[in-house]
């Protein structure tokens, strides 16, 4: 029996929201031309930012979704974040950066605001990362018309997102790339298979499934789907595409030799997130505190700085599992590969 598709697409299949500039309009609407779904990224933009962005990716005429960051905030110490700062100084003055002058910043990343935008104006779907949202906030969010669905990396969280009302649930297991979607990110994350992870969140909570991480190829599509996931979302696959949003330098890692290996590291942002390991992984992931979002605050101007400059030993080179099948190209082409034998 062919699963729900908690996204309502013709195909089973849905770019994941890759905040930060790799998820862009022309990325999602090349997404829903070939016949899958696409989320907007809201993640570290302004509410107008994402408006332009929703209004834009309207004329498709297909569902799409936004995903929000859940406003959770890993609090640190101004005397830790200080001496992460100091500690990072040496990477910084190769670009003319002082961090001691960074503050210590915590926010929501207007978490309110954003959710007045979709309660005003509603997209089909809206999905949240790093936490719960509230039950009242589920509910507004439906008499709007708009699903909602929680992303969660382990069994008790898919329970805490059945308590808060969600519609369905987005199901990441631990070799997908960027930030993992873990509540806690104080916690190790250990190795988990997103099929395994799939067959035992069905079973316990019996909503429809969005399954993400260690999505290298139409196997592995057709390996979740068989698990018992509606639908499966790629990241990582379309990074290198034409529509992609992320620096050529990221791009260029990607495909390079020299970065053979992905790792879960906090350096870059104290939150856990899979990258290619890189010089800067090495020297400082075993220093790296947890404090998001201070610590992705922390290293942004130094992260921006190494982009622009073709320095991928200090960028944040995010990157699943399956990233050496990551190609060139238009990205209706990378859909429409992962569909083959569906």
């Amino acid at each position: 029996m062919t699963a729900t598709n908690p996204l309502g697409s013709p195909l089973p299949l849905a770019a994941a929201p890759m905040a930060g500039g790799a998820t862009t309009v022309a990325l999602a609407t090349a997404v829903l031309d070939a016949g899958a779904f696409a989320f907007l990224a809201a993640g570290y933009k302004t509410p107008e930012a994402l408006a332009a962005e929703i209004a834009a990716v309207r004329p498709a005429g297909a569902a799409f979704g936004v995903n929000l960051f859940a406003p959770g905030i890993a609090r640190i110490e101004e005397a830790e974040f200080r001496r992460y700062a100091r500690e990072l100084q040496p990477e910084a003055d190769r670009y003319g950066i002082d961090l001691s002058q960074v503050p210590l910043r915590e926010d929501d990343d207007r978490w309110t605001d954003k959710l007045d935008l979709l309660l005003a104006d509603p997209v089909p779907v809206v999905s949240v990362t790093f936490g719960l949202p509230r039950r009242a906030e589920v509910r507004a969010l439906q008499r709007t018309g708009s699903r909602v669905l929680v992303t969660v990396t382990t069994v008790a969280e898919a329970h805490a997102a059945v308590e808060v009302g969600a519609d369905a649930l987005v199901v990441q297991g631990s070799d997908a790339g960027a930030h993992s979607g873990t509540f806690d990110p104080h916690r190790t994350i250990t190795p988990t298979p997103t099929g395994e992870l799939v067959r035992a969140v069905l079973a316990v909570t019996g909503l429809p499934v969005v399954a993400a991480g260690g999505v290298d190829g139409p196997g592995a599509v057709a390996g979740l789907l068989q698990a018992g996931a509606g639908a499966v979302a790629v990241g990582t696959l379309l990074l290198r595409t034409d529509e992609s949003g992320i620096s050529q330098t990221h791009k260029d890692a990607l495909a390079d030799p020299a970065f053979s290996e992905t790792i879960i590291t906090r350096a870059f942002t104290g939150r856990p997130a899979r990258g290619l390991r890189n010089q800067f992984i090495e020297r400082h992931d075993a220093g790296a505190p947890v404090g998001y979002p201070a610590v992705h605050h922390l290293t942004r101007a130094l992260r921006q700085a190494a982009a622009a400059a073709g320095d991928p030993q200090r960028l944040h080179l995010w990157a699943g599992t399956g990233h050496r099948n990551a190609r060139t190209g238009p990205a209706r082409a990378v859909m429409e590969d992962l569909t083959r034998g569906l």
